[in-house]
């Protein structure tokens, strides 16, 4: 390990701290993003788009509510009340849907937008943890082998999902799911205490500050006026602005031919998990190799703008051949490269920036931003399919969009290549 992906001796307990935690991440979120998915199409697509936006505006009244948090109390305590907190209203949806109508109804939308909520935050969590751990060298050595971790979890919840969403009920995973928040709260409070003796830093402006475990101070709406004052913040909002878009017009597609050929939720869920569980394999492979020496030779801005470019690459074969095999195709092309390449490297962008900013800024953009861009996403689609009708004029609004997003992200590797960022830094 230490030979092929330059792993330190001191370092390889804190990084499977961090690898098993996001495993357990991304093991809750893959068990019901089927499950949720197969709720919202339940409604159709109209009531799906409508759900987007409700999604939106809950994130927006959450964000005061996380600001608040870090600066009242310290990380470690952050983290487990957030975990904590989306275990138990996950428990709570299992008991009341299971007392009414299940996923059928109001429930069930109610489920969509929550789920939909928690599956940003969650990842949002952890990956400001880890951020705010590893220092920016170890970063570039050790991010994408995190991400690694995620993938495994992901392949195993889909796996789980396909397997039990028939004969057990899509319902009954609910409390499964919060058992492994549990354990990632448990990972994330172990990989807080250990990286101030593990990690070390790389010169005066990456020493651990002596009040690490301190609450952060400011105000509720600090990172929204982060991104609003810093045209670095506003360069990765706009990224993830861009990145969100082009999945919900991948999403809704996908959503419409998945219920053409699958009827009832719990057969929808299952073979939504199957196609997540053979994405997430073939994401695996290339992850494997973007975690070698020879996959870290990729500049950060070249890294970014492979996603961009491979996801207009498969719009345009979508409109040459706009089967489901193409389609799930591009999806697999565009979860594979937004995980496995861009992740890491959007990561890397926030070392250059302030603890705050880690903490208060990421958490605006990495889920009010990301969610506004499904909303974004969504009505392109709606205009797509009424001005601009067939995989044509989806890959004509599509692809100009990608080339766009791949100028954004060559720009922000060079303000990243450039130095250190403040979270409100012009």
């Amino acid at each position: 390990m230490t030979t092929l992906f330059d792993v330190r001796r001191d370092e390889r307990g804190p990084l499977l701290t961090a690898a098993c935690g996001f495993f357990f991440v991304l093991s809750a979120l893959m068990l019901l993003r089927p499950v949720r998915d197969a709720a919202g199409a339940a409604g159709g697509m109209e009531s799906v788009r409508l759900l987007f936006m409700v999604t939106a505006l809950v994130t927006l009244a959450l964000n005061p509510v996380f600001g608040l948090l870090v600066g009242r109390v310290g990380r470690a305590q952050a983290i487990t009340t957030t975990y904590g907190f989306f275990g138990a209203t996950l428990i709570a949806f299992w008991a009341l849907l299971g007392a009414g109508s299940g996923m059928e109804g109001r429930g069930g939308q109610a489920f969509y937008v929550w789920f939909s909520v928690l599956n940003v935050f969650g990842t949002m969590v952890f990956w400001a943890l880890v951020v705010d751990r590893f220092t920016r060298e170890q970063g570039t050595r050790l991010f994408a082998l995190v991400a690694m971790g995620g993938t495994l979890g992901a392949v195993f919840g889909s796996w789980l999902t396909s397997r039990l969403a028939q004969p057990l009920g899509a319902l009954h995973l609910l409390p499964v799911s919060a058992a492994f928040l549990a354990l990632a709260m448990l990972a994330a409070w172990r990989l807080d205490r250990v990286m101030p003796a593990q990690g070390a830093a790389n010169g005066p402006a990456e020493a651990w500050p002596p009040d690490d475990a301190a609450p952060i101070s400011g105000g509720a709406w600090d990172g929204m006026r982060a991104v609003m004052r810093s045209r670095y913040l506003a360069g990765i909002a706009g990224y993830v602005l861009l990145m969100a878009v082009m999945a919900t017009l991948v999403y809704l597609t996908r959503l419409r031919m998945v219920g053409t050929v699958a009827a009832g939720a719990d057969a929808m869920a299952a073979m939504l998990a199957s196609i997540d569980m053979w994405t997430q394999i073939v994401f695996l492979v290339l992850q494997c190799a973007m975690a070698t020496r020879l996959g870290r030779r990729l500049r950060t801005g070249t890294a970014l703008a492979a996603l961009p470019l491979a996801t207009a690459f498969g719009f345009a074969g979508l409109a040459w051949q706009g089967s489901i095999a193409v389609l799930f195709a591009l999806e697999a092309i565009n979860r594979t490269m937004q995980r496995g390449v861009a992740r890491p490297a959007r990561e890397l962008l926030f070392t250059r920036i302030a603890r705050d900013g880690k903490y208060k800024a990421k958490a605006f953009i990495d889920t009010f931003v990301y969610r506004m861009g499904d909303v974004v996403g969504a009505q392109l689609d709606a205009f797509g399919g009424r001005a601009l009708p067939g995989w044509g004029g989806m890959a004509a609004m599509a692809i100009p969009l990608g080339l766009a997003w791949a100028l954004l992200a060559l720009w922000l590797g060079r303000r990243y290549e450039q130095g250190r960022h403040g979270a409100a830094k012009r």
